[in-house]
C-alpha cells in the first residue's frame, strides 16, 4: 500500500511583512519524483526547507513518513532523530572542500554513530565500504581520496547525493541542484536522481528554474507563484499556452522568452512531445 511520505498542511511563513509561504497544503506519496517550479521569490526554496525543519512555520503543519516534524510554529519534540529519513541536497553542494570526498560522504552515517565517533570522525572498514560503493553508484569513485574542494560542481553534487544514499535516505529533497551546472552536468545529476528514485525507491522533491528538465524527469509538477500553489498536476500537463497563464512575464525567468497568452506571439518553450523525442 502506497503511503504518504510528505505531508503538508496550511502551511504558512513571513520574513518580516514578506508572506512567503501562503497557506500551501499538499502531498508526496513514498516513492514519487515531483518537481517544484516557480520563479526567483516564489517560496519554493522555503517551503523544501519547512519539510526537514530547518525552518520553523508560522502556521500549518509538516509530517514525515507519518511524523510530525513541526506544527503551529514549533518543531516537534526529537525532530534530530528523525531527520535522518530526509536527504537535502543543497544549490552549493554544501560539503567541506579540506576533507577527502570520501569523508564528506561518511557524514552521512553520522545520525547512527556513537557521540564519540562523531567528535573524531572515526569510521569503521565496512562504513568505508559502503561510501565507496555510494561513490561507485554515481561514478566518481576514482575521487574518493581527493579534497572535497578539487572536484567539478557536477561531481561535488554527484558526492552529495552519494551522501544521501549512505545516509539511507527514504527522500532526498534537492534544492536547486542544477542552477549552477553546465548541461551536461545537469542532466547527469537529474538521471541520478532518476536512478535513486527508480532503483533506491527514494522519494524525491526537486526544486528547479528548468521546466524542460521537471517535464523530462518529473512525472508531477507542484508550480509556485508568490508563495501559493498554483498548479499541481502531471508535468505533461504543462503546455506553453497554461506556462503564459500561471506565469505571465515571470515565465521569461524559467523558460525563456514567454509571452503572455493573449499577446499572441510564440512562446519560446519545448513542448512535451518535443521534450520526449530529443
Amino acid at each position: 500500500m502506497t503511503y504518504v511520505a510528505v505531508e503538508i498542511r496550511n502551511l504558512t511563513k513571513s520574513f518580516g511583512a514578506r508572506r512567503a509561504l501562503h497557506d500551501v497544503t499538499l502531498q508526496v506519496a513514498a516513492g514519487e519524483m515531483v518537481a517544484l517550479i516557480g520563479a526567483s521569490g516564489s517560496g519554493k526554496s522555503t517551503l523544501l526547507r519547512h519539510i526537514p525543519g530547518f525552518v520553523a512555520a508560522d502556521a500549518g503543519e509538516v509530517r514525515v513518513c507519518g511524523r510530525t516534524m513541526q506544527a503551529d510554529g514549533r518543531l516537534a519534540a526529537g525532530i534530530r532523530h528523525h531527520r535522518w529519513r530526509v536527504g537535502f541536497v543543497f544549490q552549493q553542494f554544501n560539503l567541506v572542500g579540506r576533507l577527502p570526498v570520501a569523508t564528506n560522504v561518511l557524514i552521512g552515517l553520522l545520525h547512527r554513530t556513537s557521540w564519540w565517533r562523531r567528535l573524531t570522525m572515526r569510521f569503521s572498514l565496512d562504513e568505508r565500504r559502503q561510501a565507496l560503493a555510494a561513490l561507485a553508484a554515481v561514478g566518481i569513485e576514482d575521487t574518493a581520496w581527493q579534497r572535497a574542494s578539487t572536484l567539478s560542481g557536477g561531481q561535488q553534487q554527484r558526492a552529495a547525493l552519494a551522501r544521501c544514499l549512505v545516509q539511507n535516505a527514504e527522500i532526498v529533497l534537492a534544492d536547486e541542484p542544477i542552477a549552477s551546472l553546465d548541461p551536461e552536468s545537469s542532466r547527469k545529476v537529474m538521471e541520478l536522481l532518476a536512478t535513486m528514485n527508480r532503483e533506491h525507491a527514494c522519494t524525491v522533491l526537486v526544486c528547479l528554474h528548468q521546466v524542460e528538465f521537471a517535464m523530462r524527469y518529473c512525472p508531477r509538477t507542484i508550480a509556485l507563484r508568490d508563495g501559493r500553489v498554483v498548479f499541481d498536476g502531471p508535468s505533461t500537463d504543462l503546455t506553453p499556452a497554461l506556462l503564459g497563464e500561471l506565469y505571465g512575464t515571470e515565465a521569461r525567468e524559467l523558460f525563456g522568452a514567454v509571452a503572455p497568452p493573449d499577446t499572441g506571439r510564440a512562446v519560446a518553450c519545448a513542448s512535451p512531445a518535443a521534450l520526449q523525442a530529443a
